[in-house]
């Protein structure tokens, strides 16, 4: 008897998640796309936008903890699609915001929505992909928080000029939330979707997939418990130096082309392209690394550690922007930067490796909140710095030194990369 060819149908899954993590940065980085023309509609200064900017990050760090706990209870299915359509509502109403107040509280309302995103990414590539497929795996749905805004920004940036500020908010929340109505229709778990063989079960449980573990009771403890673990501290402070330098691009970098280096608006579109096409570039090659260096090494943690840490060191290129006046060496430095960013994107990878089977929401939502505190803290630090010097060079060298710090964390800090389980003490 034949064995039956495994189905692929875990490709399919990737695809989704794929189009729902682009809709969840996009519908976070709209705002920058509108900054110029909204700021000067609502008066809004540079420390306001600052504050503006960060107003979502205080509310999506804050609910990373509650975002993955009802992850484990409600499961990811609905889930995911009570998040993306929520997410979709709140960008949408941006486009009546008449004030200040109006559109603070709306970020609020995305960062709450938009919490259980990543958990959710974590949880699936860790029970849909084996180990060995996985940084690839994450290298694709990556491409989703860079590629619509990589491709789509000049037309953005030309809807915005010919249509105002407010059609961009709107359209693109329509559009998530038909999404959210199709990720409901189509997802399942692997030990429930249908379309799924038993060959392509047998491969992605031998590499370590498929299990799910039985929702756990809350407690501060396993918390306490988890954030010991040198894997995990290490790992959420390096993502938040990484993530520093994504907030930047997401949010001031538009503005810092269009007002410091006094490029045309809809040309800066053009030219803010070009770092997410990198961004998705440093994505894949870094998951193709990863993956490459455990088969030839049969090491997770050189493997998942040596990429991230090289991309680090990339993003801190950024140190020499203030000292660069030609506009397109400009673009190619920061793309260089944003290549490794792209990279860094392997840490999500190395925290679905390293958590607990029983605890992968909660994990991923303590990782992802450490790691969105840098949404809180950069578009405030530089919206500060910009206002009171009048330049970007302080928030330059800020973004560059912070990546010098993540490197060094996930150095010494980080220690081997293994499956943890809290029945140990912390290591």
């Amino acid at each position: 008897m034949i064995a039956s060819r495994a189905t692929k149908v875990r490709f399919t899954i990737l695809a989704l998640v794929t189009g729902a993590t682009m809709l969840n940065y996009l519908d976070r980085a709209v705002m920058s796309v509108a900054a110029k023309p909204m700021t000067e509609e609502l008066g809004i200064s540079p420390a306001m936008l600052g504050l503006i900017f960060s107003a979502f990050s205080w509310t999506y760090a804050a609910s990373q903890i509650p975002g993955g706990l009802l992850l484990d209870r409600l499961g990811t299915r609905l889930t995911y699609a009570l998040s993306l359509t929520f997410w979709s509502a709140f960008t949408l109403l941006h486009g009546f915001a008449n004030n200040i107040g109006t559109l603070i509280a709306l970020r609020f309302g995305l960062g709450v929505a938009e919490a259980p995103c990543y958990p959710c990414n974590s949880r699936i590539l860790a029970s849909w992909f084996p180990q060995t497929e996985r940084a690839r795996a994450t290298g694709v749905y990556s491409i989703g928080q860079y590629f619509g805004l990589a491709f789509m920004s000049p037309i953005l940036f030309w809807i915005v000029a010919n249509w105002g500020w407010r059609s961009l908010f709107v359209l693109v929340g329509a559009i998530g939330i038909a999404y959210g109505l199709f990720w409901y229709a189509i997802y399942r778990d692997p030990t429930h979707a249908r379309r799924i063989n038993e060959a392509e079960r047998a491969h992605i449980a031998a590499g370590g997939g498929l299990e799910t573990k039985a929702a756990i009771r809350f407690s501060w403890s396993d918390m306490g418990r988890l954030f010991a673990k040198r894997q995990i501290l290490g790992a959420s402070i390096g993502q938040f130096c990484s993530n520093s330098a994504l907030v930047f691009l997401i949010t001031w970098f538009p503005t810092y082309l269009a007002t410091e280096r006094h490029m045309d608006f809809v040309k800066s579109g053009f030219f803010v392209a070009l770092p997410y096409i990198t961004a998705s570039a440093g994505v894949l090659l870094g998951g193709v690394v990863s993956d490459w260096l455990i088969r030839r090494t049969g090491s997770p943690t050189i493997g998942r550690k040596a990429p991230i840490v090289a991309g680090l060191l990339l993003i801190s290129t950024i140190l020499s922007l203030s000292f660069i006046e030609d506009n397109t060496l400009l673009i190619l430095v920061m793309s260089v930067a944003t290549f490794g960013q792209g990279i860094c994107n392997l840490g999500w990878t190395l925290i679905s490796d390293v958590a607990p089977k029983t605890h992968i929401g909660l994990t991923s939502g303590i990782f992802n909140l450490c790691a969105n505190i840098a949404g809180i803290v950069t578009p405030i630090v530089i919206g500060v710095v910009v206002q009171a010097s009048g330049s970007f060079h302080g928030a330059l060298f800020y973004i560059g030194a912070v990546a010098l710090v993540g490197a060094a964390s996930y150095i010494f800090i980080i220690g081997p990369v293994e499956r943890l389980t809290l029945d140990e003490q912390p290591a």
